[in-house]
């Protein structure tokens, strides 16, 4: 196992926030390639969240962001496990990343699961009748249209949306770091996002 440089630790602690031990574990690991580590960072940030998926997270904190000059603003309610967690500055940070996300990309929904029926089927209607409009044959199209659905769900959804500070991440794989990072079940409960004119 080659020595992994502390300039090199303290990067990739940069980019994921996590502890000086994870990564250089994961730095060693990898033979100290960064896209490496951070590869196997998030394999274990996932690994953790699935496992903390059933615990209870009835703890939390809401956390508002008012655009300058006032005319936007964001509530976002994050959840997890303990009050002590919920006190932390990685949740704050994390809620308030969640925040300035949603006031930028504005999300309709948290999760596919949560998009209303009527608008996805008006949706769905509208891709299909511009697939038939580009000549697609009728059994090309449902298969065309599982994939342009998905499509929809990274625009409209906010656990599917690409960071608006880290476009290689979705807000979901955002989650699961802090999950990692946390050790506790985090999750993103609700927000709000009100716009003057909007």
């Amino acid at each position: 196992m080659s020595k992994v440089s502390l300039d090199l630790i303290q990067k990739l602690r940069n980019i994921t926030s996590l502890g000086m031990l994870d990564c250089k574990k994961a730095l060693e690991e990898a033979n100290s390639d960064i896209d490496a580590a951070i590869e196997l960072l998030r394999k274990k940030g996932a690994a953790v969240a699935s496992k903390r998926s059933d615990k209870d997270t009835s703890e939390g904190y809401v956390h508002a962001y008012i655009h300058p000059g006032s005319l936007m603003g964001v509530l976002v309610e994050i959840n997890c496990e303990t009050d002590f967690v919920a006190r932390t500055p990685a949740v704050h940070q994390f809620a308030a990343d969640v925040c300035l996300h949603i006031a930028a990309m504005k999300p309709r929904y948290l999760s596919p699961e949560d998009v209303d029926a009527a608008f996805l089927e008006k949706e769905k209607e509208i891709i299909s009748e511009q697939l038939r409009n580009e000549g697609k044959k009728e059994e090309f199209i449902s298969k065309i249209l599982v994939g342009k659905v998905e499509k929809l769900y990274s625009d409209v959804c906010l656990l599917k949306q690409a960071f608006v500070k880290n476009d290689k991440i979705t807000i979901d794989d955002l989650t699961k770091e802090l999950v990692a990072k946390t050790g506790e079940n985090i999750k993103i409960r609700r927000f709000a996002r009100f716009e003057i004119g909007a």
